[in-house]
Formats: C-alpha cells, sequence, structure tokens
C-alpha cells in the first residue's frame, strides 16, 4: 500500500499563504500543514485553521531566518547580532557548521522549540505533528533536543527529512541541471538517516518513510508533480510544498521562492492532481492519521 501525507510548509508566514494553504486543502490535495509560531501572519493562520477541521496542523518549528519566541538572551548559541539587534541566523550552512562541531546549545533548542510548540497550543490548535525550517532536524545535534521538547508538549510525530532511495525517473530531470546538483546534496545528508531512525524510534515517535519534494522546491510543476506521484514507493510518504500567491506580502517577504509558490498552488488544486494520485493507487491521508506503535 501507498499512503501520502501532502504537506504545506510555511502556515502564518503571510496572509496570503495561509489563504493558499486553505485553499489547497478544501480545492486540492494538501492534507496537512506546519504553522510558524513566529510567522508575521500566525493570528490570522489560526483563525484560518479552525475553518478548516480536517486540516491536520502541527508546528514548523523555525531555528534560522527568523526571529525566536524566547528572549534572545537564553538563547544565544542560536542567534546572531546584525546592527544592535539579534535574530536567528541566516542560511543553513552557517547552522550546519554549527551543528556539527556541537556548538549549539542543546537546552536553548529545547527551550525554542517548546516556546514555539506551546505558542501554537495556546491559539487553540491541537498540534498533530513537528518539522523544521529547511529540515534542520535531520542533524542530530537537532534532532535530540527537537524530540525531547516535543514529547514535553504530547506530541509524538515528527517529519521524516530523509527522501527515498530510489532516483527519480523522469526526463524532465535532464533539462534541469540545478535538481542534480539538489541530489548530490541530499545524498550526501542521508549519512544521517539510520542515526534519525534509531532516535525516533527509541523515543516512541511515529515518522512516515520519507520525504519527497525536497529536491523539486522552487522548480515544481505538473510534469515533476506527474514524475514524483508515479514514483512514490511502497510505505507511508509525505510531500512537502509551499502553495501561495506571489501577492506583494510575499515580495517583500525574506524569502527565495516567490513565482514558484503561485505554480505550487496551481498543480495541488488541478482536479488531475487528485485523479492521478487516485489512478496511481496513492491514499491520500494526514499526520492525524498516524499513530504511535
Amino acid at each position: 500500500m501507498r499512503r501520502l501525507i501532502v504537506n504545506a510548509d510555511d502556515f502564518g508566514f503571510t496572509r496570503g499563504v495561509n489563504r493558499a494553504i486553505v485553499e489547497a486543502h478544501t480545492s486540492g490535495v494538501v492534507t496537512s500543514s506546519t504553522l510558524m509560531a513566529n510567522g508575521s501572519a500566525f493570528e490570522h493562520a489560526a483563525q484560518m485553521a479552525k475553518t478548516a477541521p480536517n486540516l491536520s496542523v502541527g508546528c514548523h518549528i523555525v531555528l534560522l531566518d527568523g526571529e525566536p519566541v524566547l528572549d534572545t538572551h537564553n538563547i544565544r548559541t542560536l542567534v546572531s547580532h546584525v546592527s544592535g539587534s539579534a535574530r536567528f541566523r541566516d542560511g543553513l550552512k552557517s547552522f550546519a557548521a554549527l551543528a556539527l562541531t556541537g556548538r549549539l546549545d542543546p537546552d536553548e533548542i529545547e527551550a525554542e522549540a517548546s516556546a514555539q510548540i506551546r505558542k501554537v497550543q495556546s491559539a487553540g490548535i491541537s498540534v498533530s505533528h513537528v518539522d523544521t525550517h529547511k529540515h534542520t532536524h535531520l542533524f542530530p545535534a537537532v534532532l535530540r533536543p527537537l524530540l525531547r521538547a516535543a514529547a514535553a508538549c504530547g506530541v509524538r510525530a515528527v517529519r521524516n527529512p530523509f527522501g527515498s532511495r530510489r532516483r527519480l525517473r523522469s526526463h524532465e530531470l535532464f533539462a534541469r541541471p540545478g535538481l542534480w546538483t539538489r541530489y548530490a546534496e541530499v545524498r550526501i545528508l542521508r549519512g544521517f538517516a539510520n542515526k534519525f531512525r534509531t532516535a525516533v524510534d527509541r523515543e516512541g515517535f511515529v515518522t512516515p518513510d520519507g520525504t519527497l519534494g525536497i529536491v523539486v522546491t522552487g522548480a515544481l510543476d505538473e510534469k515533476l508533480f506527474r514524475a514524483l506521484a508515479e514514483n512514490i514507493p511502497e510505505g507511508t510518504w509525505e510531500f512537502v510544498c509551499h502553495p501561495d500567491y506571489n501577492d506583494e506580502d510575499l515580495r517583500t517577504a525574506r524569502t527565495r521562492l516567490r513565482e514558484s509558490r503561485e505554480t505550487e498552488l496551481a498543480v495541488l488544486t488541478r482536479p488531475e492532481a487528485r485523479q492521478l494520485l487516485s489512478q496511481e493507487g496513492i491514499k491520500l491521508i494526514s499526520y492525524q492519521d498516524l499513530r504511535p506503535r
């Protein structure tokens, strides 16, 4: 059996993102989303989530490229000081260097993650799962305190950020050299996959068999969506997406994904998307359908 969770990241990023995610759920194939506790449109997202009771909502924990929920004096290893103000560091490369060399305080990660999850819960949302912005929890130094934080908040499901070992077979990839670069980067990071599974199982969490869509982030179109659907392995998988309207809020936001978000919204809401998954024998589920063993 092949089961698929379609999760829209960045709920709460802008009001346009919020509207797009709910539309992609009510009129498309999105089944789950993860809410940014520090998003500029957090309150709007929390209200919109209540209009979509079947949308599974988790917490999109942010540890880089944004503002923390806690006072920055309490999370000194997670922030940098620029122009007299402190915020999370920008970019994954510098964060990865700190994570891999043990220079991030695990207690600070746990505290900030807990604060973000509890903020989402305080908005009246039953948090179904957790993931992280730019998948920072693939690093063991982040994963361990993240799982402790989630467990303390009563959350027992987490994204598996590692993709399938099966290479996507599509002539579309040959015309997009940039995607091969992403494949190479993702394959290198697969070295952490066994440690991820061991930690998740030890702590009693549930997680899908892996994540699809990371490689094609920013490049997804109908042809790539079809290629992904036709190559989903047996088991339970998560497809990561970022639907939005390319509106004024997005054009002034800190993100590299702009036109691609609107393209994703169109792909995810086309009737052909649901028809394709049905033809492939793929059952759509949400994180609410995952249960601890």
